[in-house]
């Protein structure tokens, strides 16, 4: 019983997500940013891979926007990969912390992902 709760949970949040993001497609057709924090948070990894999927549809539909940027505020490099391998993004921004406990922002090769 709990493992199929489990798995009917993760999917209504998945489900959750991806009607979020029809609706920021349908509502924001002209924006240019959309943004998420931390998108795999109690998904199982099959669902994680579901949303890479549907992410990166939408990032091939926004290819050719001049302005379009994809914000993600994760931990999960995993996911990260993912969506590289899925929507074939060259590059993301790594924001850390330095010795000092100063933020920095370095250009990263998504290419560079664990796998």
């Amino acid at each position: 019983h709990t493992l199929t709760h489990t798995h009917t949970t993760d999917h209504q949040v998945l489900a959750s997500l991806i009607i979020r993001l029809a609706l920021a497609e349908t509502f924001c057709v002209n924006c240019g940013v959309l943004t998420l924090d931390e998108p795999t948070t109690n998904l199982d990894s099959d669902n994680i891979d579901s949303l890479a999927h549907s992410l990166s549809k939408i990032v091939e539909a926004r290819r050719r926007q001049h302005n379009f940027q994809l914000v993600i505020i994760t931990h999960d490099e995993e996911f990260l990969d993912k969506l590289h391998h899925k929507s074939g993004v060259p590059s993301y921004y790594r924001i850390s912390k330095d010795e000092s406990g100063c933020s920095k922002i370095e250009l990263q090769n998504s290419a560079d992902l664990r796998r």
